[in-house]
């Protein structure tokens, strides 16, 4: 028979009050922690048929500290009679608010073949409901005069092997941002070879690396030279910037590109993109969708978590954007004539959102600059209808982004019906459509 706990924050709003009540309740050892760790440890030798907890008033929960957002975080797998989310505190965010279970098998180690063969789950942005389809059949929910606006940025093989001339150490390096001729800000493993002065050999010596300075955080400024063209030189001897979440290897570099892809300067490939074929995209274009460019180039800052209890305490990273003018006139043009401009992934709702909050009189004009553009709950959108997406992590500032542009609710209840579903996540994952 399954035990059910009710936990009430109303009456243990305390961390004593907590950890005395469920010591009680399942009759810990003396010796057990009471902190979140310990509690994990304890409450995973239950099954989840055996056991169940009851969360009430799950949102005082909230502004009671990190102790109390660690135990709701340990009880979800175990909890019963309560939504998948609680009512959003539109003024006391926090980031365990966008978090939701998802098992590991769930993430796409490696792309679908063809690319618009992944699965896509359609969601109305004001209604919340939900259809499943194919990504082939997207152009069944769009219509004439639509503009679809994708990142043309293309990921750099920003990767590379090599080792320390002199000694033959193993070597890796990670290009983070060019900051001149061939000199880039890196990532360094081990970084105790690369001290100022110590040159390195990649490729059999096709690309050479001179340390120039240590930067702030850590990271190492680098002198390369190459014979040729160095981006060409990197093509052919780095390795793509995989997120740390795929583990198997990438068999074909271009299916880490989208067919589009032609600005090179990216840490992390615009994965909503990657669905799309060439034969797809001439297809939409033939019935009446028109397509546009814009430029963002991905920085690593995607991958990194949100650490800040509150979403609202969380900094964003800077990326670099373009869009030209003509790409403007485009938005514009469609804006006027009554149609939808649907964003290709959140680097391309960033740079929109980023143009249109300083955009006169509505209308958007040729930009360039660096964006550190955060949309949370609560944010307005000023240039986007719609937007094309793959499924993100729990907690991310993406997850955060598609909750500001269809609703806390809304996005919350889809990832839960996508995981039930067993779609795929992450990068080489399905899509999802919100329009």
């Amino acid at each position: 028979m399954k035990k059910i706990i009710v936990i009430d924050f109303n009456e243990l709003d305390s961390e004593k009050k907590f950890y005395d009540f469920i010591s009680r309740e399942l009759e810990f050892p003396y010796w057990f922690g009471r902190n979140a760790d310990a509690l994990n440890d304890m409450v995973t030798e239950y099954s989840v048929n055996s056991l169940g907890f009851m969360v009430k008033n799950s949102d005082k929960a909230a502004g009671m500290g990190k102790w109390a957002n660690a135990v709701i975080r340990v009880l979800k797998p175990y909890t019963v009679g309560v939504r998948a989310f609680k009512k959003l505190d539109m003024a006391n965010m926090m980031t365990s608010d966008f978090y939701y279970d998802l098992p590991q098998e769930l993430i796409a180690q490696t792309p679908i073949e063809p690319r618009n063969a992944s699965r896509l789950l359609v969601m109305g942005r004001e209604s919340g409901e939900v259809c499943h389809d194919r990504f082939f059949n997207l152009g069944k929910f769009l219509k004439k005069g639509d503009l679809l606006v994708m990142n043309d940025s293309r990921v750099l093989p920003a990767r590379l092997y090599g080792e320390k001339t002199g000694t033959g150490a193993f070597m890796e390096f990670l290009l983070l941002e060019q900051k001149g001729d061939k000199v880039w800000e890196i990532l360094v493993r081990p970084g105790k070879k690369a001290k100022p002065g110590a040159e390195f050999s990649f490729g059999n010596g096709r690309i050479r690396a001179k340390i120039l300075e240590i930067a702030e955080g850590g990271n190492r400024i680098a002198q390369f030279s190459c014979e040729g063209n160095f981006f060409t030189a990197l093509e052919d001897v780095g390795q793509m910037p995989l997120p740390p979440y795929i583990t198997e290897k990438l068999e074909n570099k271009e299916r880490y590109q989208t067919v589009y892809s032609r600005e090179l300067g990216s840490a992390a490939a615009p994965t909503a993109g990657l669905h799309f074929t060439e034969e797809m995209l001439d297809e939409l274009r033939e019935m009446g969708v028109n397509t546009a460019f814009v430029t963002l180039h991905v920085g690593l800052g995607t991958f990194r978590p949100v650490k800040e209890d509150r979403v609202l305490d969380h900094k964003m990273h800077s990326e670099h954007y373009a869009l030209s003018a003509e790409t403007a006139e485009a938005i514009n043009r469609t804006k006027a004539a009554g149609g939808r401009v649907i964003a290709v992934g959140t680097t391309s709702c960033r740079t929109l959102e980023s143009v249109g909050a300083a955009a006169k009189g509505g209308k958007l004009c040729e930009a360039e600059g660096y964006t550190d553009i955060f949309l949370y709950p609560g944010c307005r959108f000023n240039v986007i209808d719609g937007l094309i997406t793959n499924f993100h992590l729990p907690e991310s500032t993406l997850i955060m982004l598609v909750s500001a542009f269809a609703g806390y609710e809304n996005t919350m209840n889809a990832y839960k019906r996508a995981v039930e579903e067993r779609y795929r996540f992450f990068s080489f994952g399905d899509a999802m459509l919100i329009i």
